[in-house]
């Protein structure tokens, strides 16, 4: 008799741990495909946020369709610190990439970027002249996308489509 008791206890216990799992794996499944709706939700907004499209192609130009225009060192004043009191310089060289396919190349293209240098120039001080040396240090990428958005609105056309820094200095 014991031993059938027994049997019956483990039945039952295996019969419960059945019913337990079955829920588990349930609940479980529905939380499962949530999780990756929304993990493709996020990816979406991601690859819009990169500037990718569903082919995976980003909206700006391959390598041999890009010409690059460099904008000669300029000494610019920058902000001073809190606390600071001697003016503080920076040396800075500006690259812009311009997109050899788009429609305004032949304006703003080639030998035509010599004519707009001086207002870049300006756009580039203007924006540079906002922030301190530090600041500048640790903003570089915050620094030229605001200087591109500057650029792109003062000539009217997104043929330059990047703004790079290629020599910093502080003194």
């Amino acid at each position: 008799m014991k031993k059938n008791l027994i049997s019956i206890l483990i039945l039952s216990l295996l019969v419960v741990n059945l019913v337990m799992t079955s829920i588990m794996l349930f609940s479980v499944m529905g939380t499962n495909k949530r999780t990756a709706e929304i993990v493709t939700d996020i990816a979406g907004v991601l690859s819009l946020e990169l500037g990718t499209d569903a082919g995976g192609q980003t909206g700006m130009p391959s390598p041999e369709d890009s010409e690059y225009y460099t904008i000669p060192d300029m000494t610019i004043t920058t902000r001073k610190a809190e606390g600071q009191e001697k003016d503080q310089y920076c040396i800075i060289g500006i690259t812009l990439a311009i997109n050899k396919t788009h429609e305004k190349y032949a304006t703003y293209g080639g030998e035509a970027m010599a004519n707009y240098e001086k207002l870049i120039q300006s756009e580039v001080i203007s924006v540079i002249s906002q922030y301190t040396a530090d600041e500048i240090k640790l903003m570089q990428s915050d620094i030229c996308d605001e200087i591109l958005k500057r650029v792109q609105a003062r000539i009217g056309s997104d043929v330059i489509y990047n703004v790079s820094i290629s020599n910093i200095m502080f003194g």
